[in-house]
C-alpha cells in the first residue's frame, strides 16, 4: 500500500518545524489535496495545530509507547484516503528515548515509513557553516534518506544567496525553501510548549492560515509533492481497532472528557473503546452541568485544568455528578489532568473529591517516558500488566499515590509507585497510548458494560 509521504524534521528543537510542518499541511490542503497529518513522539498540542490545517484528525506515531512494529499501520490507518502524508517529527533528527538509542526518534520513524526527511534548519546565525550542518545529518545514517533543507528564520536576500551556495557547495542535499524572519505566524506559548489549538479557536484558525500562506509563498510546493511521491509502497496492513478488541455486547455509554480544558486525547483511544463495544460520548466539563445521560463509565485524559480551575471548581454540579458516578462503581480512567480533577482541590480550588489527594502548580517539569506495571487489579489493568507511557507536568500531587498505587516504575532514584486505584477509579499523572495496549480498552468497556447490568 502506498501513500505519498514526507517527514519534516530539524536538527533540534525551536528550529521552527511546527510552523513549517503546520504551513505545509495548510498550503497542501489550500491546493485542494487530502492531508493526512501525522507527528512523531507524545506530543498533543502540534496535533490538534495539524488538525486545524489538514481538516481531519492529527494522530501520533510513537514507537516507544505503541511499539515499532505498529508505527506503519498507524501510518496507514490515519492516512486513509489521503493524497498526500506530512509527518512532523519530534526534538531533533536523531533524539529518541533517552538511553535506548534510535528508538522513537524522528529518524526511527521515517525508516519505518521508508519516508524522505525534510531538514528545516534554523539559519538566523549562520551562513556557510548550514553546510557542515546539513552534510553532517545527511550522512550520519545512510539509511535516513535525508532529501531536502528548508531554511528557516533567513534574514535577507544576500543570507539566502550565501546559505545557497554554501549548501550547493557542501552538501549536496538541493534546498526547497527559504522561509524569512516574521513574528506574523508566532503562536504563544505557555508553561507546558504552545498554547492548544482548542483554546485559542479563531486565532488559532488565523495563525495556521497565516502559516499556510507563509510557506506557500516561500517553499517549492510542487518540489516537495514530488518528493512525497518517490516514498516507496509499505509492506504493511492498515491497523484496525475492531481486530485489536473483542466486542462487548450491553453497548455500555462511556462519557469522555474534552473541551479546552481536556485536550490531550489519542484519536485511537476513542476508537478502540468504539469497538470494543462502547458509545462513547465527549462532554465538556467547563460547560456541561452533568454527565451524559445513562454513563456506565468515565474517561477523563489530560490538558490544563490549572488554566480552568475556577471555571471547574464553580461547576459543582458536574463535581457532584461525578463523584456520584464514581460511588456507584462505574469504572472510571484519568490521566495526568484528569488526576487532578478527581482530588479534593487544585490550587486551593474545590474539586470533585474522588480522591483523597491536593494538586498545585509548581515550577518543575515532569517529563519523559515510563515503563510500568500496575501494582494491583483495576478497571483499567490487572495487576501485573506492562505498559509504556510518557509523563508531562509541572503540577505536583500530594500525596503521590494511594494505598493502592495506580503503576509503578523504577526511576532515576530508585523504584516508585504513582497514582491511585480506589474502588472503581484507576488515577496517574502516566499518558497512555491505548494503541500499544488495546486490551486496557476492552478491559475498561467490560467493567462499564458489568456496572450497566447492576
Amino acid at each position: 500500500m502506498n501513500v505519498p509521504r514526507l517527514v519534516v524534521a530539524a536538527p533540534s528543537s525551536g528550529a521552527g518545524k511546527t510552523t513549517i510542518a503546520t504551513g505545509l499541511m495548510a498550503a497542501l490542503s489550500a491546493r485542494g489535496l487530502a492531508v493526512s497529518p501525522h507527528k512523531v513522539g507524545p506530543d498533543y498540542i502540534d496535533p490538534g495545530y495539524h488538525g486545524l490545517a489538514a481538516g481531519r484528525p492529527g494522530r501520533n506515531l510513537d514507537a516507544y509507547m505503541c511499539g515499532p512494529e505498529r508505527i506503519a499501520p498507524l501510518f496507514l490507518h490515519g492516512a486513509a484516503g489521503a493524497d498526500v502524508a506530512v509527518v512532523e517529527g519530534v526534538m531533533g533528527l536523531f533524539d529518541g528515548a533517552a538511553g535506548r538509542g534510535e528508538l522513537a526518534s524522528t529518524a526511527h520513524v521515517a525508516k519505518l515509513l521508508r519516508a524522505p526527511v525534510v531538514l528545516v534548519v534554523d539559519a538566523s546565525s549562520q551562513s556557510r557553516s548550514v553546510a557542515a550542518l546539513v552534510h553532517g545529518f545527511a550522512s550520519w545514517d545512510p539509511e535516513v534518506r535525508l532529501a531536502g533543507v528548508i531554511l528557516n528564520r533567513v534574514a535577507s536576500d544576500r543570507h539566502e544567496q550565501l546559505l545557497r551556495e554554501a549548501l550547493e557547495e557542501g552538501s549536496g542535499v538541493p534546498v526547497l525553501g527559504s522561509v524569512r524572519r516574521t513574528a506574523a505566524v508566532a503562536t504563544p506559548s505557555r508553561h507546558l510548549g504552545l498554547i492548544p489549538a482548542v483554546e485559542r479557536s479563531a486565532q488559532a484558525l488565523q495563525a495556521v492560515r497565516d502559516m499556510g500562506e507563509l510557506v506557500a509563498a516561500s517553499v517549492d510546493l510542487d518540489a516537495l509533492l514530488e518528493l512525497a511521491r518517490s516514498a516507496p509502497p509499505l509492506d504493511a496492513e492498515p491497523w484496525s481497532a475492531a481486530a485489536e478488541v473483542a466486542e462487548v455486547a450491553g453497548r455500555p455509554r462511556i462519557a469522555l472528557a474534552s473541551g479546552a480544558a481536556f485536550s490531550f486525547s489519542y484519536a485511537e483511544n476513542a476508537e478502540l473503546l468504539t469497538a470494543a463495544g462502547a458509545e462513547v460520548v465527549p462532554f465538556d466539563p467547563l460547560h456541561d452541568a452533568e454527565l451524559p445521560e445513562d454513563s456506565s463509565g468515565l474517561v477523563i485524559g489530560g490538558g490544563f485544568p490549572e488554566m480552568y480551575v475556577a471555571e471547574l471548581s464553580e461547576n459543582a454540579s458536574l463535581r457532584t455528578s461525578i463523584a456520584a458516578l464514581a460511588a456507584s462503581g462505574a469504572p472510571i480512567t484519568a490521566e495526568c489532568a484528569g488526576l487532578l480533577y478527581l482530588g479534593r482541590e487544585l490550587d486551593g480550588r474545590p474539586m470533585c473529591g474522588v480522591l483523597d489527594s491536593a494538586a498545585r502548580m509548581t515550577e518543575r517539569l515532569t517529563l519523559g517516558y515510563r515503563e510500568a506495571v500496575a501494582i494491583g487489579d483495576s478497571a483499567l489493568a490487572p495487576a501485573g500488566a506492562r505498559v509504556r507511557g510518557h509523563e508531562f507536568h509541572r503540577t505536583v500531587c500530594e500525596p503521590g499515590s494511594g494505598p493502592q498505587p495506580a503503576w509503578g516504575w523504577r526511576g532515576p532514584t530508585g523504584p516508585r509507585t504513582e497514582g491511585f486505584v480506589a474502588g472503581s477509579v484507576h488515577a496517574s499523572y502516566l499518558h497512555l497510548h491505548w494503541a500499544g495496549a488495546p486490551e486496557l480498552a476492552e478491559r475498561l468497556v467490560r467493567a462499564a458494560a458489568e456496572h450497566r447490568q447492576g
